[in-house]
């Protein structure tokens, strides 16, 4: 999923100069939209002690997206947020989407705040790109800009002839943000134990994630290498030792990721390949049930144009699991037990008709081992410059209800989108 692309000011407002001093002005850009999204669940069913009935999603937000550059264009300041009214609790909250300081000039620069990172290559299928994700926001309906969310800490960038890099820093933990339970029916483990509490990685020095990507064009190839220390954005489940368990605490484990990707043109289409290995730090043996072990992960995807104005899009992607014995040794008894090897494949065909104005699409996946699958068909259609609209569906499905997709077979739903752009 490529990210959104980040505010800028007009490149030819950056550029005009003042005609009395010839001098180049600083620049501010203030623009946004006002974006409805609703969605409904079609199954009957209702979450248990949930919210809202059958309502997935009710919402209005504001966007407002601020950024500012100084005459030399070596300072900047981006500020997207959203105020949002949810319809179904009657409440307004905030939500800061991106905010950063920027300095920068030549071949380096250097921003501080929060900001949305994309790594890698695949299409909803992440290997490199460790930053959180806000599923609750995907598997509702929401635009796609929504699935990421940004990281609070400094990146730096750097860029020569021999070698591109970039850095980041991040004291401050972000967790995927999964389903909420007040609108979604999905597993949970002893979902009756009372006392339950979250432990999320403290703000410290020692606790402060780094990730490194270098990256270069080689021989028609675009070459990426990838380095990460931090911690595992889904949180482990550590359950206490007695027969009749009594609490249960989600905690977020050591993890480190190295990983490469490649990228080159073939046949008309554009072929993609990626690896990594997830090092879990806190239990690299594999005897600890509450810890993921270590894997290895796999991708490989093709993109094409068959047809005028459309779109196809192909992947395969693979989990192997190291140390499956003593994982399988480890496991409670009466616990869900995981394959050594997971497979997943995915299918995007997307369509422009009439200058783009409808934009048909669907989205599916199915896991071979897993046995569940996820499908999303979408139908966009643009009213005018600044006036669209989304309408589309959630379908999830599986044989069992504790795989990733299957768990979500209660909450299939449709929703529709309607944008303003100012």
């Amino acid at each position: 999923m490529a990210s959104p692309a980040l505010a800028q000011s007009d490149p030819a407002a950056a550029s005009r100069q003042d005609a009395g001093s010839g001098q180049a002005k600083n620049t501010v850009a203030i623009h946004g939209f006002l974006l409805g999204a609703g969605a409904l669940r079609t199954t009957g069913e209702r979450p248990a002690g949930g919210e809202g009935g059958g309502v997935v999603l009710g919402e209005t937000r504001l966007r407002l997206d601020v950024g500012a550059k100084t005459a030399s264009g070596k300072i900047t300041i981006l500020v997207k947020g959203d105020v949002v009214y949810d319809i179904v609790t009657r409440t307004f909250a905030g939500d800061l989407r991106e905010g950063y300081a920027g300095i920068g000039g030549g071949s380096a620069d250097l921003r501080i705040g929060r900001q949305i990172v994309t790594w890698g290559l695949g299409d909803l299928l992440f290997i490199n790109d460790v930053f959180p994700k806000d599923w609750d926001s995907f598997f509702s309906g929401r635009p796609m800009e929504y699935l990421k969310l940004g990281v609070d800490g400094v990146r730096g960038r750097w860029s020569s002839t021999v070698v591109n890099a970039d850095f980041l820093a991040v004291p401050v933990f972000t967790s995927d943000k999964p389903p909420s339970s007040k609108r979604f029916s999905f597993f949970v483990p002893l979902p009756g134990v009372v006392s339950q509490q979250e432990i999320k990685p403290a703000a410290s020095l020692s606790n402060t994630e780094l990730a490194l990507r270098l990256y270069r064009h080689v021989s028609g190839l675009d070459v990426s290498l990838y380095a990460y220390r931090g911690f595992w954005r889904s949180p482990s489940v550590q359950i206490d030792p007695s027969l009749t368990p009594t609490s249960v605490t989600r905690f977020y484990p050591d993890l480190a990721v190295y990983g490469a990707s490649v990228q080159r043109g073939l046949l008309d289409g554009v072929l993609s390949a990626e690896v990594g290995y997830y090092d879990s730090r806190g239990d690299r043996g594999g005897n600890d049930p509450a810890v993921p072990n270590s894997q290895w992960r796999f991708l490989a995807g093709y993109q094409f144009q068959p047809w005028k104005d459309g779109t196809v899009g192909v992947q395969a992607y693979c989990e192997v699991m190291k140390d499956i014995q003593a994982y399988r040794r480890s496991v409670p008894e009466g616990s869900p037990v995981q394959d050594r090897v997971r497979g997943v494949l995915s299918i995007r065909l997307t369509q422009m008709i009439r200058y783009q104005i409808w934009r048909p699409s669907v989205f599916v996946v199915y896991s071979p081992t897993d046995k569940d699958f996820f499908l999303r068909p979408e139908l966009g259609y643009k009213l005018t410059e600044n006036l669209s609209f989304t309408f589309g569906a959630n379908r999830f499905g599986g044989a069992t209800a504790t795989t990733f997709f299957g768990q979500f077979k209660m909450d299939n739903n449709l929703f529709l989108n309607v944008r303003f752009d100012f």
